[in-house]
């Protein structure tokens, strides 16, 4: 689903103004963003929760030509799934 299609199905199924939906999706994305720079999680009930994790220094070998290169540390976003997700998504047919 896209930004436009989400939006779209929030305000046919809250009966609101696809303006006023996208103006609180922004807000709400905006703040999550800046929560996670702080450094803080987000919680997202039954959904999961969203953190910053520190990925070290690595090495990586290009299979091919066997070149060796140190990748730098980095911050990512990980997200860990509620266990009410976990239990949705067993649920689905193809769930292996």
């Amino acid at each position: 689903m896209k930004h436009k299609e989400l939006i779209t199905a929030i305000a046919m199924k809250l009966d609101r103004q696809e303006a006023d939906v996208e103006q609180l999706l922004h807000s709400s994305v905006e703040r999550i963003k800046s929560l996670l720079v702080e450094g803080q999680s987000v919680a997202l009930q039954g959904l999961g929760v969203l953190e910053v994790k520190r990925k070290e220094e690595r090495l990586s070998v290009h299979p091919m030509t066997k070149v060796r290169t140190m990748i730098p540390p980095k911050q990512v976003v990980g997200f860990k799934q509620s266990p009410t997700m976990k239990s949705k998504l067993k649920e689905l047919p193809n769930y292996e």
